[in-house]
């Protein structure tokens, strides 16, 4: 159930599209965690911040049921891709049909398979890397991709405020607590970037490779 205010926020954004809406409600109808959609706000800003950069190649960890993957489609340049790398092969054919509705199908590359090890065999430059897969991995896919990101390129990472866990006393000690705390503070000590987080959702980090 969205807050007044989240309504309030969606309902003056440009909306999403029929494709997206199509996706979003089969996510409600035919998965467990449907909150894991990135939703109309964020994924309308991922299109953009896509636009603006000039991207044509981005990488994308934990494609869920393709909605993010479909946004930065929309705003890649001319003859771009998306590379998602997703684990849980049987959400293939949603995430297929999601593409082939929103027209997005020849622009992104769907690679099956455990995440760590499909980054090892891609190479750069990427403009942009998001990041929504196993929260206790963060820290590890940040220095495996890091040198894949070009210089002025972005790296996102979604779900970093974690429910408030964060900061409540005592923080819990669970793996994807220490995962995302761990991620947040290296990110913030790390001298080779710079970062903002937007507090919108479950909070996104955009971080910036100098």
């Amino acid at each position: 159930m969205e807050t007044p205010q989240a309504q309030y926020i969606r309902t003056h954004s440009t909306a999403q599209g029929e494709a997206l809406d199509w996706l979003e409600r089969q996510t409600n109808i035919r998965t467990n965690y449907p909150r894991m959609l990135s939703g109309a706000v964020q994924g309308r800003f991922l299109t953009m911040l896509t636009e603006i950069s000039g991207a044509t190649r981005v990488l994308e960890i934990g494609t869920f049921t393709g909605y993010s993957a479909i946004c930065f489609a929309y705003g890649l340049k001319d003859g771009g891709m998306v590379d998602t790398l997703e684990l849980n092969d049987e959400l293939e054919d949603l995430i297929r049909e999601g593409w082939e509705r929103a027209g997005v199908s020849g622009r992104i590359t769907l690679h099956s398979g455990d995440a760590e090890e499909t980054i090892r065999t891609r190479e750069g430059p990427y403009d942009i890397v998001y990041m929504d897969a196993n929260k206790r991995e963060y820290c590890d896919y940040y220095d495996l991709v890091f040198d894949l990101v070009r210089p002025g390129g972005l790296i996102l990472a979604d779900d970093i405020l974690w429910d408030g866990k964060l900061w409540q006393d005592p923080m819990p000690h669970d793996r994807q607590t220490l995962g995302i705390a761990a991620f947040n503070d290296k990110v913030a000590a790390d001298t080779r970037v710079e970062c903002a987080i937007l507090p919108w959702r479950d909070g996104l980090n955009l971080i910036r490779k100098k």
